[in-house]
């Protein structure tokens, strides 16, 4: 789902709301999101998943598939999104 489809739908099912509103409400729930994680912390959602980080190790041994030259890949962070079991069943319908 697009940005543009979320506030319509919202729009819809709220319209008492202008869509400058709408646009703001989701502008902050992500910006929060965002700081929560980019400060370490897991978000959770209840029934709907968890954001949190994942560290991936440094990698001396990769290889580059166009050259086959070793690279060196520095340790990362990876942001990971896991479904609730209500979400899951949902989709799994």
């Amino acid at each position: 789902m697009s940005r543009k489809k979320l506030i319509k739908q919202l729009k819809g099912k709220n319209p008492k709301l202008t869509q400058s509103e709408i646009v703001t409400v989701i502008d902050i729930f992500f910006n929060f999101i965002a700081e929560s994680i980019k400060k370490g912390e897991t978000v959770e959602i209840r029934e709907l998943g968890r954001w949190h980080l994942k560290k991936l190790k440094e990698n001396y041994n990769a290889r580059n598939p166009a050259t086959n030259e070793l690279i060196y890949v520095p340790e990362r962070v990876k942001v990971k999104f896991k479904a609730s079991k209500k979400l899951n069943k949902i989709i799994n319908k």
